[in-house]
C-alpha cells in the first residue's frame, strides 16, 4: 500500500475518535490535513508549544497536559524530529491515550535537515528499527515508507529537489524500488 493511500484510510479512523489531538498542529488543518477536515466534528484540537501559531492547546509534547486515557486519538506530522527527547514524547503519547486509542504519526528518516532558527531545532532522524523500538509498547503499530530510493535522494538535492522529486518517483516506479533507502515513515499505532 502507498503511503498516501495508508495515509487517507488511517486519517479516516482517526477521525471518528471522540477526542482528537493534533500535536505541533499550530492553528489547525496544517501541514497535508486540509482536505480532510470535513471529517473532523467538533472533535479535533490542537497542541502546539509555540502560542503564535495560535492553538487550541499551549503544550509541549514531551510533557502533555491531559489526563491519562482520555484522548482517543493522536496525529503527529513531523514533530517528533524536532523535540530533544522523542522517546518522553512517545510515551507521553501513550499515557494520553485511552484503551483502544489510535495515533497517526510522520517521522522523517533520510530526509534534509530543516530547523527554522528562532523557532526549532532538527535533532533526529528515524529508522524502521528506531520506529519499532520507540512504538513497542503499542499492542499494534502498522509502518509504512514514505518515498522510495530515487525520489528520497532527488529530495536531498539542495534548491532543485523538490522539482526533481517526481521525475525519482517515476524512477522508482520503473525499478520497482523496496528498500531501507526511504525519506521517513507513516506509523499508526493502537494502544
Amino acid at each position: 500500500m502507498s503511503s498516501k493511500n495508508f495515509f487517507d484510510e488511517k486519517i479516516k479512523e482517526i477521525a471518528i475518535q471522540k477526542n482528537i489531538i493534533d500535536l505541533g498542529g499550530g492553528g489547525g488543518f496544517n501541514k497535508q490535513l486540509t482536505k480532510y477536515q470535513s471529517l473532523f466534528k467538533n472533535n479535533y484540537k490542537t497542541v502546539d508549544i509555540d502560542p503564535k501559531t495560535k492553538p487550541d492547546v499551549i503544550g509541549d509534547i514531551q510533557n502533555l497536559p491531559f489526563l491519562d486515557g482520555t484522548v482517543g486519538g493522536v496525529i503527529c506530522i513531523s514533530v517528533l524530529e524536532h523535540v530533544e527527547d522523542p522517546a518522553k514524547a512517545i510515551n507521553e503519547i501513550y499515557r494520553i491515550l485511552e484503551s483502544g486509542g489510535r495515533a497517526l504519526i510522520y517521522v522523517p528518516f533520510l530526509f534534509p535537515y530543516h530547523a527554522k532558527t528562532g523557532f526549532y531545532k532538527d535533532f533526529f532522524r528515524f529508522s524502521r528499527d528506531a520506529v519499532e523500538h520507540l512504538f513497542r509498547r503499542f499492542k499494534n503499530i502498522e509502518v509504512v515508507p514514505t518515498r522510495q530510493f530515487f525520489e528520497t535522494w532527488l529530495l536531498m538535492l539542495p534548491k532543485i529537489g523538490p522539482k526533481l522529486a517526481p521525475l525519482g518517483r517515476l524512477f522508482d516506479k520503473l525499478a520497482l524500488s523496496k528498500g531501507n533507502q526511504v525519506s521517513g515513515f507513516m506509523i499508526y499505532a493502537v494502544k
